[in-house]
C-alpha cells in the first residue's frame, strides 16, 4: 500500500519466496527489489544470491524484523544493497529505496552503526596484506574499486567517473574475475586490504 500510494513508485510484482522473487526479477526487471529474509521455501538470502548471479548490478534492499548480524551479514554478502528493519518510518523506507535506485546504500541506523563499528575495529587491527590479483589492475579499475569500497552503486560510480553505467558494470566484472571476489562486499574487502 505504501509503495502504490507513492507517486514515483509502482509495484512491478510480488513473490512469496526467494525462488519466485528471482524468477519475477528476470521476467519484470524492476529498478529495485524489496526482499524479506524469512519466507517459506527458499529464503531471502538465497533469493538475493540467485538474482545477483543473474544480474550483478541488481539493486536489492532487505526489509526484515531481524536486526542482528546473523541475518544482516549473509544478506549483504549475498549482494544486498541495503538492510532496513521493519520498524522504519514509511517515508524513511521510501527514501531508502530511492537512494538505492540512485546507487547509494540504504541501512537502518542500528545495522549501519554495527557495520561501521566492525569496519573501524578491522581497520585498527593489524593489517593483513591482500593477495595481489593474478593480473594487475588498470588505473580505471583502481578508481572503480575505490568507489565500490565507498559503497557506491553502479549509477553513482558512473556519474562520479563520467562514464556509462555499462562501462562500470564491465569494470566490476573484470575486477571480480581478477580478484576472485564473488560479490561487491568481497570487492570492498579486497580494496580495504590493499
Amino acid at each position: 500500500m505504501l509503495l502504490t500510494a507513492a507517486p514515483d513508485f509502482s509495484v512491478a510484482g510480488e513473490a512469496t519466496n526467494g525462488d519466485e522473487a528471482a524468477r519475477a526479477y528476470l521476467e519484470l526487471a524492476p529498478d529495485v527489489v524489496l526482499m524479506d529474509l524469512r519466507m517459506p521455501g527458499t529464503d531471502g538470502v538465497h533469493g538475493i544470491e540467485r538474482i545477483v548471479a543473474a544480474d550483478p548490478s541488481a539493486r536489492i534492499v532487505v526489509l526484515t524484523t531481524f536486526d542482528d548480524d546473523e541475518h544482516m551479514y549473509p544478506a549483504l554478502a549475498a549482494g544486498a544493497a541495503g538492510f532496513l528493519v521493519k520498524d522504519i518510518a514509511p517515508e524513511a523506507l521510501l527514501d531508502g529505496l530511492r537512494r538505492t535506485v540512485a546507487g547509494e546504500v540504504a541501512m537502518s541506523p542500528g545495522p549501519a552503526r554495527r557495520v561501521l563499528g566492525d569496519a573501524l575495529r578491522a581497520r585498527s587491527a593489524a593489517p593483513v596484506p591482500a593477495a595481489e590479483p593474478a593480473v594487475p589492475l588498470t588505473a580505471r579499475e583502481h578508481d572503480v574499486l575505490a568507489l565500490v569500497a565507498e559503497g557506491l552503486g553502479n549509477a553513482a560510480i558512473a556519474s562520479r567517473l563520467h562514464v556509462a553505467e555499462s562501462t562500470v558494470k564491465a569494470h566490476i566484472a573484470n575486477l571480480r574475475q581478477k580478484t576472485g571476489a564473488g560479490s561487491r562486499v568481497e570487492l570492498a574487502r579486497f580494496a580495504s586490504g590493499r
